[in-house]
């Protein structure tokens, strides 16, 4: 079998350069959707509701662009042609969804319904966008520098996420206005749309320009893929039902991450505007509320902050430990970040919460799908890909159902209670990680190959 070359430094970087602008995105989305939707008129136990729009959108995309692009071959190549068409379905979703009151002239329920429309619409581009990149890694890197190689896109992601986060309170501190008119959004937050989603397309095209992928017949001979696995057919359901053994491991792992991520996207601006705002989350147009908004952005971009540090140094501790024992250890950090959000009684010790929540989603971003790479066919790691971010989206499906009756029901729609719940559920998930199965466990991690 013919071996992938050794890539250096900055052809890794390439690689994944593009995902530090679809991160300024998510990030941005993540940290103000709630804001703009309660802007809108979203109640407080419906936000969990509206988020559904995006996961759902995951469920349905990302399967079906990871088949179509392991069977795609363009002059781009395989997988950039999605990349860049998502991109630029996002920039535009971006720049309508903060200005819906403007495009609904009549507002009320009617601006809400586009919000969450474009929402949905943002969302399931940027999905579009994220999965080939996940399988664009795989195919580019040789075995030894897939640890190097989902780092460096964990710091590129998290790099992306602090601007985003930042960016309504940069942009507040520039003097631009940050309280919403009623049925407005506040023009800190549109503003930051605009800028982002024109840093998305940027970046993307840098990836898409400056990467060469493998043709077809390269790409089978570096690995040693048969004319009879070229031509074999496998339907979806027969994939999902013979995935590895690893990856049904690491679902579990997956559910345990990623239903806590999406209760404190979905409810840490109403937990931070009770909790040490002490205002109501109705009065969405109060300064205290915007204060809390912003400062959300703020604890965002610092868990990205503490994510691209520990991003670097993951592929020695790794080297040093264990695929397993680094993401067991990052998981546990996270849980316990969720869980001391409850304790402090002052928003700055907030970024004390955020290191354990960033060094968790460091590692959620980088070490399942290192773990997963490793057991995959690579004729089919498209769809597998695909297949595997299921595992990311329905526990965010699961958790948009049960989270707003959880805090109707049992915490009296006091919200900090919910980001506790998170992080009980992330420590099972540390558990659960200790015995995912890693048939490459011994590869190297610190390897990038040429001068740099």
């Amino acid at each position: 079998m013919n071996k992938k070359p050794t890539l250096k430094f900055w052809q890794i970087w390439n690689l994944s350069f593009g995902f530090l602008g679809v991160q300024f995105g998510f990030a941005l989305q993540n940290a103000n959707a709630s804001r703009i939707l309660s802007n809108l008129g979203a109640e407080i136990d419906t936000l969990s509701f509206f988020w559904l729009v995006a996961p759902t959108m995951g469920l349905l995309v990302q399967p079906l662009v990871g088949a179509a692009s392991d069977k795609t071959w363009t002059r781009l190549g395989r997988r950039s042609p999605y990349i860049l068409g998502g991109a630029l379905v996002s920039m535009i979703a971006m720049f309508f969804m903060p200005n819906a009151p403007f495009v609904i002239k009549a507002g009320g329920l009617g601006a809400l319904i586009f919000g969450a429309v474009m929402l949905a619409l943002m969302d399931g581009s940027f999905n579009v966008t994220f999965q080939p990149f996940r399988a664009l890694v795989a195919d580019m890197t040789p075995e030894e520098q897939r640890n190097v190689g989902y780092s460096v896109q964990s710091f590129l992601i998290n790099l992306g996420a602090i601007i985003g986060s930042l960016l309504p309170y940069i942009l507040t501190a520039a003097g631009i206005e940050n309280v919403a008119a009623a049925g407005k959004v506040a023009p800190s937050v549109i503003w930051s749309f605009y800028i982002g989603g024109s840093m998305l397309l940027l970046s993307v095209l840098v990836t898409v320009l400056k990467t060469k992928e493998y043709p077809p017949a390269q790409f089978e001979a570096y690995n040693n893929i048969s004319e009879e696995e070229k031509t074999k057919k496998e339907s979806f359901f027969y994939l999902l039902l013979n995935m590895p053994k690893t990856m049904k491991q690491l679902a579990l792992v997956q559910l345990f991450s990623w239903f806590p991520l999406y209760l404190m996207w979905v409810y840490s601006t109403s937990a931070f505007a009770q909790h040490y705002w002490g205002t109501a989350v109705t009065d969405t147009s109060s300064e205290a509320y915007n204060q809390a908004s912003n400062w959300v952005g703020v604890c965002f971009g610092a868990y990205s902050l503490f994510a691209a540090i520990f991003s670097t140094v993951m592929p020695f501790l790794v080297k040093a430990t264990s695929r397993k024992v680094v993401y067991s250890g990052s998981l546990l950090l996270g849980g316990l970040g969720y869980i001391s959000t409850y304790f402090f009684n002052n928003q700055y010790l907030l970024l004390l919460s955020m290191l354990g929540i960033g060094i968790a989603w460091a590692a959620i971003l980088a070490m399942p799908y290192a773990i997963l790479s490793g057991s995959l066919p690579p004729k089919r790691i498209g769809i597998y890909m695909g297949l595997f971010n299921l595992t990311v989206v329905i526990p965010q499906i699961i958790s948009g159902i049960f989270g707003g009756p959880i805090l109707r029901l049992f915490f009296h729609s006091e919200a900090i209670y919910i980001l506790v719940l998170a992080g009980v559920v992330m420590i099972l998930g540390s558990l659960a990680a200790l015995f995912v199965t890693d048939t490459s466990e011994h590869s190297s991690g610190n390897q990038y190959g040429g001068r740099h």
